[in-house]
């Protein structure tokens, strides 16, 4: 035992106050279990509220809006170019997150969960150690513990030349100045939404992705209205491109680059590197547990999320893909129900995916890549926004809806939206999956006009009256026969 070290017994202690970890400890707390919530920053609400998904969310809107004043031309109203005052925006941006912040700690403090901030240590299967700066250490002997410490940014030791003029997504989201030329390595959701940031404030943007196209695993027809799009608005999208050396020249920061369309080399301001996120279940002494880690660095987890230590579970970026906050939440409901004795399972058929860019990509179930994949036969149905009077008066009639469904029974698999406001939309869907409808269920509820919800009725119209046709045909055929 440390010297000065206390000791407190507690029914559950949570690991990490992101989406899953607050959850989890506002539920458990609920069903009358003694909780307490450790968090290692000074606030509540992870990676996500600091420096991921609201703050990049609030920036996006700045950018939305310069973008809306630009097409707002079209329509004859002309605005001057915006005076953009990076100490004012960076304030409402912080304010944003610390108004929710103050916020999940409130409902944590008034629903009885103990909140500590520190750093927290695994001593054994029963104990976890919790350093406090400047205080001494707590001993919690738990009966259970959730681990949601979520991830971080991946560094490759090739870009990791220990400059400023360097950022991971998380520097990136300080806005510390707009760099003139920026370049962005990684054509996934995070770099572009980025990429659409800087743009809007001003900067050059250059991407440069390692494989075929943007958003890798995404349905190709989803993607093709936003990529036609950034080619309008980045400098330059290099494919099937690799960096293999950056260098900080003093005035900039000199990318070599390896591909069949690139340059050799380019020299830039600033570069983003975001490739992806790793889960920190390292240096936790987790070893010390019966915690099991898979080779990406994952906590493995049953559907209970249960981790192979009977007394520990595990939720959110740290317990697999994907690595979402509400796929998070959902599983810190499950866990702190099943420790609660509740019959409880994370067994969701479907966890919705958004990408915030303009326009906006969302899909939930299964999609076309994937019934490829798995060589399963599905039908899809498709509504072109471009026949949505909605779309239309948005200025914005480039995007559509699909529908994947099964050929047979007509049942809902999957939907996939390409669009403005496509994040707002999907719900919709995610409920018709869950629920297991089909077809008519969404043709025949009445959606309001004019919307672009309008457009997933509209796809399960198209595909209902395709079926119908072939059916009309295939009985003709059968009766020519006779």
């Amino acid at each position: 035992m440390v010297v000065g070290e206390m000791v407190q017994d507690v029914d559950l202690i949570v690991i990490g106050g992101g989406p899953g970890g607050y959850t989890a400890a506002l539920r458990a707390a609920e069903l009358g279990i003694k909780t307490t919530l450790v968090e290692t920053a000074d606030k509540l609400g992870g990676v996500c509220l600091r420096v991921g998904c609201i703050p990049s969310k609030a920036l996006l809107h700045t950018a939305e809006i310069i973008a809306e004043t630009k097409l707002a031309a079209n329509f004859g109203l002309h605005f001057d170019k915006p005076k953009i005052n990076l100490d004012e925006l960076r304030k409402w941006k912080d304010s944003v997150t610390d108004k929710l912040a103050q916020g999940i700690a409130s409902k944590c403090k008034s629903a009885g969960v103990d909140i500590v901030y520190g750093t927290a240590l695994f001593q054994d299967s029963r104990n976890v150690r919790v350093d406090i700066a400047g205080e001494s250490a707590i001993r919690f002997k738990f009966k259970h513990a959730i681990l949601a410490s979520g991830s971080r940014p991946v560094m490759l030791k090739t870009f990791d030349i220990g400059s400023s003029k360097v950022m991971d997504s998380s520097d990136a989201l300080s806005i510390k100045d707009i760099p003139a030329k920026l370049l962005v390595i990684g054509g996934g959701y995070i770099g572009l939404e980025m990429g659409q940031v800087y743009a809007g404030l001003g900067s050059e943007i250059t991407v440069v992705e390692m494989t075929d196209g943007l958003l890798p695993g995404v349905d190709r027809d989803l993607v093709r209205p936003l990529a036609t799009h950034l080619t309008k608005i980045f400098k330059n999208i290099y494919l099937d491109t690799k960096v293999t050396k950056l260098e900080d020249t003093g005035k900039g920061v000199k990318v070599t680059l390896e591909g069949k369309d690139a340059p050799k080399d380019i020299t830039v301001d600033k570069v983003l590197v975001s490739i992806g996120r790793k889960p920190n279940s390292n240096d936790m002494g987790l070893e010390k547990t019966q915690v099991q880690i898979n080779e990406q660095g994952f906590v493995v987890i049953d559907e209970q999320c249960r981790t192979t230590d009977k007394r520990i579970f595990a939720i959110g970026d740290v317990s697999g893909q994907p690595q979402l906050a509400h796929r998070a939440i959902r599983q810190g409901q499950v866990a702190a129900e099943v420790i609660a004795g509740k019959k409880s399972v994370f067994d969701n058929r479907a966890i919705p995916a958004i990408v915030f860019t303009q326009p906006e990509i969302a899909w939930c179930g299964l999609t076309e890549n994937e019934a490829k994949a798995q060589g399963r036969e599905v039908a899809t149905a498709k509504f072109p926004w471009s026949a949505s009077g909605r779309a239309h008066t948005l200025g914005e009639p480039s995007g559509q809806t699909k529908i994947l469904f099964d050929p047979e029974t007509t049942q809902v698999l999957g939907v996939g939206l390409a669009g403005a406001r496509a994040g707002e939309l999907i719900a919709e869907a995610v409920l018709a999956i869950e629920m297991g409808a089909v077809l008519e269920d969404l043709a025949v509820t009445i959606h309001p006009h004019p919307t672009l919800s309008e457009t997933i009725n509209e796809a399960a119209h198209a595909a209902l009256s395709r079926l119908e046709r072939q059916k009309k045909s295939n009985e003709l055929e059968k009766s020519s026969v006779k």
